[in-house]
């Protein structure tokens, strides 16, 4: 069994940023991939942004230039650094990871942050 605790989201004012972290414990050989999803209200669960254990990322347009997602290996921990942040970024933030345990791999969810974006 795998955990991921969330944790940075908040109220911001637009404008303004936010350090996302997830950190994965439990059992694993590894952790293929880790990324941000978000649902806003009334909408379907998106992908913000993913990184894969060579440090590849892919982001959404939405977040394009202004979010960075990065991971710290030996902590098993991944980061969405958002900035510029604007009300339609405002959302529940869930983290995920796809970890190995011997041959299989294994998909696993946060709890989810609130971030709010409001003056």
């Amino acid at each position: 069994q795998v955990q991921l605790v969330e944790s940075g989201g908040g109220l911001v004012q637009p404008g303004g940023s936010l350090r996302l972290s997830c950190a994965a414990s439990g059992t694993f050989s590894s952790i293929k991939a880790m990324a941000w999803h978000r649902q806003a209200p009334g909408k379907q669960r998106e992908l913000v942004a993913r990184i894969i254990s060579g440090e590849s990322t892919i982001y959404a347009d939405s977040a394009k230039g202004r979010f960075t997602i990065s991971r710290d290996n030996a902590k098993n921990t991944v980061y969405l650094q958002m900035n510029s942040l604007k009300p339609e970024d405002t959302a529940i933030y869930y983290c995920y990871s796809e970890v190995v345990v011997g041959q299989l791999s294994y998909q696993y969810w946060g709890q989810g942050t609130q971030v709010t974006v409001s003056s």
